[in-house]
């Protein structure tokens, strides 16, 4: 069963669950968002933005009037976040702290600072790995991220790992922020994803990589109608659907 926040009474860990789940991983840059939305919408199913959730912990923690060292608190606040995430049927989602969308303030500098804090607590990554193995509840979870396929969804029945090349990836982020009005410049975007790439596949924890069983999807020369169609092939080859 599944309560409003997300959480499903069934889901303890991952192994003897008879939900289904499409995990979607993949480097910055490369769709992951968008893609995880229109599944979900398709599929009319639960989404899951593993990726805020720090963020949405941070601000928790700091609405609360937490020290951020305060391990045990923290991670008391991680393991009880009472968050969902809704989407608004255009292709975008809300993220809801209660009755609260809290998009807008989980994207200050001081929650973001907050964020990289909590995310160096052991505790708190244990609690949030739980946290979102909540989110599994019928008819089913589309979940987003960097390691959902290889950590926290291990027995999902599909997985899809999309990528580009980095030069593709920033050119798709120079666009955004340049309709958004920020002042960047193709080069220096560049070179953050390529440095943000070395990072993700060389940490010692969870390394950015494909699960074994994943489906590769290379997005760099595909329209974004071009990824849904070919990871909704996916998904229906996967679970018979």
């Amino acid at each position: 069963m599944s309560g409003a926040d997300g959480r499903s009474e069934t889901t303890t860990e991952t192994g003897g669950n008879s939900v289904p789940v499409v995990t979607v991983d993949g480097p910055s840059g490369a769709g992951k968002g968008t893609l995880s939305v229109a599944l979900a919408e398709r599929l009319c199913w639960h989404f899951l933005d593993s990726g805020a959730l720090y963020r949405l912990t941070a601000w928790q923690a700091l609405e609360a009037g937490l020290a951020l060292d305060d391990t045990p608190a923290v991670a008391g606040a991680a393991r009880e976040l009472d968050v969902r995430f809704e989407l608004d049927g255009q292709g975008g989602y809300r993220s809801m702290i209660g009755d609260q969308q809290v998009d807008k303030l989980i994207r200050d500098e001081r929650v973001a600072a907050a964020a990289s804090k909590v995310a160096a607590l052991q505790p708190v990554r244990d609690a949030l790995l739980q946290r979102q193995r909540d989110f599994r509840a019928p008819p089913g979870l589309v979940a987003d991220g960097r390691d959902m396929g290889t950590v926290v969804f291990v027995d999902a029945p599909c997985k899809i790992f999309i990528t580009a090349n980095a030069e593709e990836r920033a050119r798709r982020r120079y666009e955004q922020l340049k309709a958004q009005g920020a002042g960047v410049t193709l080069r220096a975007l560049l070179d953050d994803i390529q440095a943000r790439d070395q990072r993700d596949r060389e940490r010692s924890s969870a390394p950015l990589r494909p699960a074994a069983d994943a489906h590769v999807l290379d997005t760099t020369e595909m329209s974004i109608d071009e990824v849904v169609a070919a990871a909704l092939a996916v998904v229906q080859e996967r679970l018979l659907l």
